[in-house]
Protein backbone atom coordinates (compact mmCIF):
# COMPACT_ATOMS: atom_id res chain seq x y z
CA UNK A 1 0.00 0.00 0.00
CA UNK A 2 1.27 3.46 -0.77
CA UNK A 3 -0.96 5.44 1.52
CA UNK A 4 0.39 8.95 2.31
CA UNK A 5 3.49 8.48 0.14
CA UNK A 6 3.14 11.72 -1.77
CA UNK A 7 5.85 13.05 -4.08
CA UNK A 8 8.21 11.58 -6.60
CA UNK A 9 11.78 10.45 -6.02
CA UNK A 10 13.05 10.79 -9.64
CA UNK A 11 15.76 8.18 -8.99
CA UNK A 12 17.87 10.63 -6.97
CA UNK A 13 18.85 11.18 -3.37
CA UNK A 14 17.19 14.00 -1.44
CA UNK A 15 19.72 16.81 -1.94
CA UNK A 16 20.28 16.32 -5.70
CA UNK A 17 16.52 15.97 -6.23
CA UNK A 18 15.81 19.23 -4.37
CA UNK A 19 18.54 21.02 -6.34
CA UNK A 20 17.13 19.70 -9.62
CA UNK A 21 13.61 20.83 -8.78
CA UNK A 22 14.73 24.27 -7.55
CA UNK A 23 16.74 24.88 -10.71
CA UNK A 24 13.95 23.59 -12.93
CA UNK A 25 11.42 25.82 -11.16
CA UNK A 26 13.73 28.82 -11.63
CA UNK A 27 14.08 27.99 -15.33
CA UNK A 28 10.31 27.73 -15.78
CA UNK A 29 9.86 31.11 -14.12
CA UNK A 30 12.66 32.86 -16.00
CA UNK A 31 12.06 31.41 -19.48
CA UNK A 32 8.28 30.80 -19.08
CA UNK A 33 8.53 27.44 -20.89
CA UNK A 34 10.89 24.50 -20.57
CA UNK A 35 11.13 21.11 -22.26
CA UNK A 36 11.62 18.29 -19.77
CA UNK A 37 10.40 14.81 -18.96
CA UNK A 38 6.84 14.24 -17.83
CA UNK A 39 7.82 13.06 -14.35
CA UNK A 40 9.98 16.12 -13.68
CA UNK A 41 7.30 18.47 -14.98
CA UNK A 42 4.67 16.91 -12.73
CA UNK A 43 7.05 17.17 -9.76
CA UNK A 44 7.96 20.82 -10.37
CA UNK A 45 4.45 22.09 -11.14
CA UNK A 46 3.31 22.49 -7.48
CA UNK A 47 6.55 24.29 -6.60
CA UNK A 48 6.11 26.84 -9.38
CA UNK A 49 2.46 27.39 -8.51
CA UNK A 50 3.23 27.93 -4.81
CA UNK A 51 6.01 30.37 -5.66
CA UNK A 52 3.74 32.44 -7.90
CA UNK A 53 0.97 32.41 -5.28
CA UNK A 54 3.47 33.67 -2.69
CA UNK A 55 4.57 36.44 -5.04
CA UNK A 56 1.05 37.74 -5.66
CA UNK A 57 1.33 39.86 -2.50
CA UNK A 58 4.57 41.83 -2.95
CA UNK A 59 5.87 42.18 0.59
CA UNK A 60 9.20 41.80 2.30
CA UNK A 61 8.01 38.56 3.90
CA UNK A 62 7.08 37.15 0.48
CA UNK A 63 10.49 38.13 -0.91
CA UNK A 64 12.28 36.43 1.98
CA UNK A 65 10.20 33.27 1.67
CA UNK A 66 10.98 33.08 -2.04
CA UNK A 67 14.68 33.71 -1.39
CA UNK A 68 14.68 30.70 0.94
CA UNK A 69 13.66 28.50 -1.96
CA UNK A 70 15.51 29.91 -5.00
CA UNK A 71 19.28 30.07 -5.25
CA UNK A 72 19.46 33.47 -6.98
CA UNK A 73 17.58 36.75 -6.94
CA UNK A 74 16.52 36.64 -10.63
CA UNK A 75 13.44 34.37 -10.35
CA UNK A 76 12.34 36.13 -7.16
CA UNK A 77 12.53 39.51 -8.89
CA UNK A 78 10.56 38.24 -11.89
CA UNK A 79 7.86 36.69 -9.68
CA UNK A 80 7.36 39.85 -7.64
CA UNK A 81 7.58 42.38 -10.49
CA UNK A 82 6.11 40.54 -13.51
CA UNK A 83 4.26 37.34 -12.66
CA UNK A 84 2.55 38.46 -9.44
CA UNK A 85 0.73 41.37 -11.09
CA UNK A 86 0.01 39.29 -14.21
CA UNK A 87 -1.79 36.57 -12.22
CA UNK A 88 -3.30 38.83 -9.54
CA UNK A 89 -6.89 38.02 -10.51
CA UNK A 90 -6.27 34.34 -11.32
CA UNK A 91 -7.05 31.96 -8.40
CA UNK A 92 -4.53 29.30 -9.45
CA UNK A 93 -3.52 27.08 -12.32
CA UNK A 94 -0.60 29.14 -13.62
CA UNK A 95 1.13 26.30 -15.48
CA UNK A 96 0.27 24.08 -18.42
CA UNK A 97 1.91 20.76 -19.36
CA UNK A 98 1.83 19.93 -23.09
CA UNK A 99 3.01 16.54 -24.34
CA UNK A 100 5.49 16.77 -27.24
CA UNK A 101 6.39 13.13 -27.89
CA UNK A 102 9.16 10.74 -26.93
CA UNK A 103 12.86 11.39 -26.54
CA UNK A 104 14.85 9.72 -29.29
CA UNK A 105 17.56 8.29 -27.04
CA UNK A 106 15.64 6.40 -24.35
CA UNK A 107 11.99 6.91 -25.29
CA UNK A 108 11.15 9.04 -22.25
CA UNK A 109 7.90 10.99 -22.51
CA UNK A 110 8.84 14.63 -23.17
CA UNK A 111 6.60 17.55 -22.27
CA UNK A 112 6.75 21.30 -22.31
CA UNK A 113 5.80 23.00 -19.06
CA UNK A 114 4.80 26.61 -19.61
CA UNK A 115 3.16 29.49 -17.82
CA UNK A 116 -0.39 30.19 -18.96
Amino acid sequence: MRHRKKGTILDRKKAPREALLRNLAASVILHEKVKTTEAKAKAVRPLVEKAITTGKKPSLAARRNLMKFFYTEHPVKKILEVLGPRYASRPGGYTRIVKIGHRKNDGADMVQIELV
